[in-house]
């Protein structure tokens, strides 16, 4: 069978799997760390550091905002790479100072002027930002993380990884217009869930209900 955009997709994982209920945190403060936090880890690390972080601020803006970076790294440890991280970490809530979110999810902002910003914050990567832009500043784009790109490679055998990475960054932007924020944030979860089932260890994709698909996107 032939899928011919991410909105039929993503009605075939959701019919399969449910709703993901994905991102697992209460507030966007959590979430924007945990974006930092996970990255190079598993997200139990990850929570262990949020842990900490939540003990010192009840994820308070305020009160991350006052942590100086000594005190971030130690907090974080659980979740490596901690001088990096707290580092980026640092940089990302002095950036927040500047706005506030209920302004940076308001504004008639294009998304690549808000990612750009993103980018160049210490620490913040092309999967970091996407995620950010979706879970924290409700901007339904596309996020190209290692299980969206393996799913494609199953989906789309024949594409090249240069073809890919054009692919992931203008037609699926383009092709997430048909989306809810809702469903935007749901469709990373579907693909995350699927990943972790079909497409790690082993790899058991022909073994998955997406084995007899391929993905045609049109313009």
């Amino acid at each position: 069978m032939i899928i011919k955009s991410l909105k039929q997709l993503y009605e075939v994982l959701l019919a399969e799997q449910g709703p993901s209920g994905w991102w697992p945190a209460d507030s966007k403060e959590e979430i924007l760390l945990g974006a930092v936090l996970v990255q190079n880890t598993n997200w139990q690390n990850a929570a262990y550091s949020l842990e900490n972080l939540k003990q010192l601020t009840a994820f308070s803006p305020t009160k991350l905002a006052s942590l100086d970076q000594d005190t971030i790294m130690e907090a974080i440890r659980p979740s490596g790479f901690y001088r990096n991280k707290s580092r980026g970490i640092y940089e990302l809530l002095r950036w927040l100072q500047k706005w506030n979110f209920e302004y940076l999810t308001a504004a008639d902002t294009l998304n690549n002027e808000l990612r750009d910003e993103l980018l160049s914050l210490h620490g913040i990567g092309q999967e970091t930002a996407d995620v950010l832009l979706l879970y924290v500043f409700d901007q339904p784009v596309f996020v190209s993380d290692t299980y969206a790109r393996r799913l494609f490679e199953k989906l789309a055998p024949r594409t090249s990884y240069p073809t890919y990475q054009s692919l992931a960054r203008k037609l699926p932007q383009a092709q997430m217009a048909a989306f809810s924020l809702a469903e935007a944030q749901d469709f990373h979860g579907q693909i995350d869930e699927f990943g972790k089932l079909w497409l790690r260890g082993g790899d058991r994709f022909f073994d998955s209900f997406l084995k007899d698909f391929q993905i045609e996107l049109e313009d």
